[in-house]
């Protein structure tokens, strides 16, 4: 039996099957997509630096030394969307102090180009008084009832434009004395002036002199008002000339102030008119007045115009 027991025992065969390999694990790929990322991030980094001004890097170097500071110079609100920060306001690269160096830097190139505009003006305005000294030079000489007259009209460019000026002469004066009473001569003279200034675009001032002697009266009436007088005697005329009363900018009278010939206060050559055509900066300079704002880049100074034929 016990033999029988042996041979009915199952017999166990064991197959031990043969494995793949191990299954690695996914660090290595974590790894790999950071070094990518790294690269990418490093190149970026590159390109901005390259294509970035120095002003804006000092911007972006300021916004991360005071972030605060930096928001609050830029400002809140309307305008704010292009911030690189939000919330910080406006472009982090513009920084108080690149602002400020833009604004110093528009301002002296607009100084530059109105000093320019003023040279060239300066230049337009002496061309056109050149031409309108000319122009009275040529009507006195080809006037021949004014000709003889000729040595008491004096014409001279100054600094301050062109100024004329009708003296007395002791044997043709251009006032009764003591008066304010134009004399037949002198209506011509200014008539004639007066025409050749029409189309005249510059400001006009008109001085009244005397000599140094004395006009005086009991009721006061000296110098100054007798030469403020034949101001406004040489004004009249010009108006019937037909000159318009704005072109005239003032009408003063300097007694014997100013003489002309200051050696010999009393001569008759000191007893005269004196018409001031000016320049545009004389003008504001003498009379405190204030040109309209111009555009330096885009206006241009004004040519001188050609003198037109009286009519």
């Amino acid at each position: 039996m016990a033999g029988d027991a042996k041979k009915l025992q199952p017999i166990i065969i064991k197959r031990v099957k043969k494995g793949g390999h191990a299954v690695h694990g996914g660090a290595w790929k974590i790894a790999y997509a950071d070094f990518v990322t790294a690269m990418m991030a490093f190149f970026l980094l590159m390109w901005l630096l390259g294509s970035t001004s120095e002003g804006d890097k000092k911007g972006i170097s300021d916004y991360f030394q005071s972030p605060l500071k930096v928001a609050l110079q830029g400002g809140s609100g309307a305008g704010s969307s292009n911030s690189l920060i939000n919330g910080g306001g406006n472009d982090i690269t513009q920084t108080a102090g690149q602002v400020a160096k833009t604004d110093s830097e528009e301002k002296r190139a607009k100084r530059v180009a109105t000093e320019q505009f003023r040279q060239s003006e300066a230049k337009a305005d002496s061309r056109r008084l050149s031409a309108l000294s000319a122009k009275i030079a040529a009507a006195i000489s080809n006037n021949k009832k004014l000709s003889e007259f000729s040595s008491q009209i004096k014409l001279q460019i100054t600094p301050d434009g062109l100024q004329i000026q009708i003296v007395d002469d002791q044997k043709r004066p251009m006032f009764d004395i003591g008066s304010a009473s134009v004399k037949p001569y002198m209506h011509d003279i200014l008539r004639e002036i007066g025409v050749t200034l029409l189309d005249v675009e510059n400001k006009i001032s008109l001085d009244g002199h005397t000599d140094r002697s004395a006009y005086g009266s009991p009721l006061g009436y000296s110098n100054w008002e007798l030469s403020a007088d034949r101001a406004n005697a040489t004004r009249r005329e010009l108006m019937a000339a037909g000159m318009p009363e704005d072109k005239l900018a003032r009408v003063v009278g300097m007694g014997s102030s100013l003489p002309y010939d200051p050696e010999n206060p009393k001569d008759p050559s000191n007893r005269r008119i004196t018409l001031l055509v000016m320049t545009r900066e004389a003008e504001e300079r003498l009379l405190g007045t204030k040109r309209p704002e111009i555009d330096p880049t885009t206006e241009a100074a004004p040519d001188a115009p050609v003198a037109k034929s009286a009519p």
